[in-house]
């Protein structure tokens, strides 16, 4: 009964504010996105994504220890390919000796105790920048599922301790557990992306690794057809539980800040880990309306974050972490 009850009161000053905090952002938080290219001492800044960079595999050693040394665990790996290496059957996907597998080895050599996950899709490997196997204008989902198994098959034998399947083929979280299973891999993790729409903030992302869908005659245009429509909530639900079914440790919900609801729904009906991605678009704005002038970058980033985390994410996959780390830590 007012004026007996003042919530005011727990607001009066930052050190009873922390007391009471609800949601408390930690460096074990963050999955930590790095875009691998081939050659040497090669640091390229991506355009649309101001302040981050693709690495060549003798720098990320230097950068894996960075992200160590700020308390920072685990790292999602995405490698740009050669033209001249994509095709459509997802070829150097599954080459023991490509550029992803390549790169887990570095990372594991030069920090042994950072969780590596690995993104597994065929976009970065196909010729017409889709996620599947294209025959006939469409996107084949068994065909590719298999393709996919193989593809984190060769991560798992390189040392992943994840890998994380973004292409939303049915099936394909069974696929690849049962192919783990029966090589002995056993304690290979999957982080499913398991709510991943079909969203149009993932621009700046598919320039770091020139991986847009082509323009060409019988090829789909957008990827529609097996991501998620962002007008669908239930939906999500149900694939998230199929993936769990199937063998996911992990799942996911892309991108981040539209889809709070469905990080909620999902975590109030699952039982096992719920990581959301921070996508490249949702970056990209906080970093163009910063330079404008028009808002607080620092304040934004952690705002964003933090929404995220109270909304139910137990790990975040974020452009920011870097940057949001060295913030928590003052």
């Amino acid at each position: 009964m007012f004026p007996l009850r003042r919530n005011r009161r727990l607001r009066t000053n930052e050190s009873i504010r922390a007391m009471v905090r609800e949601t408390i952002l930690s460096p074990n938080d963050f999955i930590v996105p790095l875009f691998i290219v081939e050659g040497k001492n090669v640091k390229e800044e991506i355009a649309s994504m101001p302040g981050y960079y693709r690495y060549s595999l003798d720098l990320i050693e230097k950068e894996v220890r960075q992200l160590w040394s700020l308390g920072l665990k685990s790292v999602l790996l995405f490698v740009k390919v050669d033209e001249k290496l994509k095709d459509n059957a997802g070829t150097e996907a599954i080459n023991p000796e490509g550029l992803m597998q390549r790169a887990v080895k570095t990372i594991k050599n030069a920090v042994p105790e950072m969780i590596v996950m690995t993104d597994v899709a065929l976009d970065p490997y196909s010729k017409f920048g889709h996620d599947g196997i294209i025959d006939k204008g469409k996107v084949l989902n068994d065909d590719t599922s298999a393709v996919l198994a193989e593809m984190s098959l060769s991560h798992a034998k390189a040392g992943a301790d994840f890998v994380a399947p973004s292409d939303m083929m049915d099936g394909r979280i069974f696929e690849i557990r049962s192919l783990l299973e029966d090589e002995g891999f056993h304690h290979t993790g999957i982080m499913s992306y398991s709510a991943k729409y079909a969203s149009a903030f993932y621009g700046p992302f598919r320039d770091a690794l020139d991986s847009a869908p082509v323009d060409a005659q019988d090829i789909p245009k957008d990827k529609k057809t097996y991501q998620m429509d962002p007008s669908n909530r239930e939906e999500a639900i149900r694939e998230t539980m199929m993936d769990i079914d199937e063998g996911a440790d992990i799942v996911m919900v892309k991108p981040g800040l539209c889809y709070l609801d469905i990080v909620r729904d999902i975590k109030n009906v699952v039982n096992v880990p719920v990581s959301v991605y921070q996508v490249s678009g949702e970056y990209a704005m906080i970093k163009a309306a910063s330079e404008k002038g028009w808002l607080d970058h620092d304040a934004v980033l952690l705002e964003q974050l933090t929404a995220i985390k109270r909304a139910g994410a137990d790990m975040i996959a974020s452009y920011f972490a870097r940057d949001a780390v060295k913030l928590i830590s003052q």
